[in-house]
């Protein structure tokens, strides 16, 4: 259930909220990519929040929707013992500030979404691939991915070595016999 912003002024009187929406009492806040930082910094050193821990930053491929990609940004207050999720919505061109200044700990979750969702973070130390290769082509998360990927791994006996070869889907035209092999 969303909730109008005029029921939690407190909360919309400091952060610029979208939308307010509480899921079996976890307060779940949608805010603009552009705000993150300030709603980052602001949660975590505000006397009222104390939202010291981020817990996890996970990303959705929403590709049919209008934004089509999510992040969602879970913080923990140990002094208050409440929970409290941050989410923001972009495109593929869109770029969000890196939040390794505020809670050091994104820095991998961070790389994560980068490696396999392809959502660029401005001012990161150290963005680069961290759960697939170097050489790796594309983002694997996403859903235009092909599950085949674009390259194909394997031993090559007259070489002796391992061989990375593009993948060649070819599409023959086949003869199907549709006798059952035991009633011959």
């Amino acid at each position: 259930m969303i909730y109008k912003l005029e029921k939690y002024s407190a909360l919309s009187k400091v952060l610029p909220l979208l939308y307010f929406n509480e899921i079996n009492n976890e307060k779940v806040l949608v805010i603009s990519h552009e705000d993150l930082y300030l709603c980052l910094n602001l949660l975590k050193n505000h006397v009222i929040y104390r939202f010291q821990i981020l817990s996890s930053i996970s990303g959705v491929d929403l590709s049919s929707c209008k934004y089509r990609f999510a992040i969602a940004y879970d913080l923990l207050s140990i002094k208050y013992n409440q929970r409290i999720r941050l989410k923001i919505f972009l495109n593929e061109i869109n770029l969000v500030e890196s939040s390794t200044l505020i809670f050091p700990c994104s820095n991998w979750w961070e790389r994560e979404i980068w490696d396999l969702y392809g959502i660029f973070f401005i001012y990161h130390p150290d963005l680069r691939r961290i759960l697939t290769d170097y050489g790796f082509e594309g983002y694997p998360m996403r859903k235009d991915f092909p599950l085949s990927g674009f390259v194909e791994i394997r031993y090559d006996q007259v070489k002796r070595r391992i061989v990375i070869e593009p993948i060649e889907l070819t599409q023959e035209y086949r003869f199907f016999s549709f006798e059952l092999p035991w009633e011959k």
